[in-house]
């Protein structure tokens, strides 16, 4: 069935009431809300170890609940009330754990703790099965959460440090859970991790900057637009010329980096885990080569890439991993 997130929100959201599941039916939830997004889900579980494709699709359901919570609601202050709801009900899962220490946008800080959860929510009580199992730190959950409510408060970035900042919060847990997961986690991979997860942010940034300005949020750096003569003007009207081109297209060629760094994570994974790592950081190029096809046109339509590139990258990463 299609994704009804007002109606999910209803029956599942803070004025729902307590509405326990067994861990079978959350995991089945979570499953479900996972096949009705994630299109690559179903190839990338096949290349999963069977035992842990219900704890990525816990993690995954966790993330997409929050993303909807952030987007779907009207933004704002109810979107950030729904979302300090949500991490009141991740806290939960640590049994209330005392408040941390998190960034909160550009030069802010703040504290969370738990404000009373019910902790009933389907896609909380698979995650709590696969943060005991894996041993997973809060941190990581609490900054995707921190990432959301950025959008809310700062929908614009005047430097690309501060564009690398948010990548902080909003990408570079999501490596570190796929470690925890794959039960490897350590500084220098977490390092090597970050710089992939970085690449595959900036890489959607630049390949959704239309789409992101009709949500009212401009990832490109004013220092970057100003530097290349692109304005805001220019981006509302959709407007494609070689100034735009030259911003872009810079923008790709420095993206492109961080996945040449990151890649030295490959050979540190487990080898069950290299081939989804790989196609992660493939499909992060592939989306740059995309946009560099375009001539870097990404006002006009959105760089798509194409089932066909995806069977190519998958056999690749096959053959890399058969063949070292």
């Amino acid at each position: 069935m299609p994704w009804d997130f007002a109606d999910e929100l209803r029956k599942y959201g803070p004025d729902a009431g307590d509405r326990p599941l067994s861990l079978p039916a959350a995991r089945a939830y979570c499953a479900g809300v996972t096949k009705s997004h994630y299109e690559n889900f179903t190839v990338a579980s096949w290349l999963l170890p069977r035992s842990l494709v219900p704890h990525f699709q816990a993690v995954y359901a966790y993330c997409r609940w929050a993303d909807d919570l952030a987007d779907e609601t009207g933004g704002g202050a109810s979107a950030l009330g729904l979302l300090d709801w949500w991490r009141s009900e991740l806290m939960e899962c640590y049994g209330g754990a005392e408040s941390i220490s998190l960034r909160d946008g550009p030069s802010t800080s703040r504290r969370v703790g738990n404000s009373s959860p019910r902790g009933s929510h389907p896609v909380l009580i698979a995650l709590r099965e696969t943060i005991r199992t894996f041993a997973i730190p809060p941190e990581p959950f609490l900054n995707l959460l921190a990432a959301f409510e950025q959008d809310q408060r700062f929908p614009k970035y005047d430097t690309f440090d501060q564009l690398l900042g948010y990548c902080e919060n909003s990408a570079n847990p999501v490596g570190h859970l796929v470690l925890y997961l794959f039960e490897c986690f350590d500084d220098r991979k977490a390092i090597l991790s970050d710089d992939i997860c970085t690449g595959l942010q900036l890489a959607n940034f630049w390949q959704d900057v239309a789409r992101d300005f009709d949500k009212g949020r401009i990832y490109l750096p004013r220092e970057d637009r100003a530097r290349f003569g692109v304005t805001e003007e220019q981006l509302a009207a959709k407007r494609f010329d070689p100034a735009f081109r030259t911003l872009i297209l810079w923008e790709v060629q420095r993206t492109r980096v961080y996945f040449e760094h990151g890649r030295a994570l490959l050979p540190r994974l487990p080898r069950e885990a290299r081939v989804d790592v790989e196609l992660f950081a493939a499909g992060g190029e592939a989306v740059l080569r995309a946009i560099e096809k375009r001539g870097g046109d990404v006002l006009t339509s959105r760089p798509r890439i194409g089932r066909l590139t995806k069977a190519k990258l998958l056999g690749r990463a096959l053959l890399g991993q058969l063949f070292g």
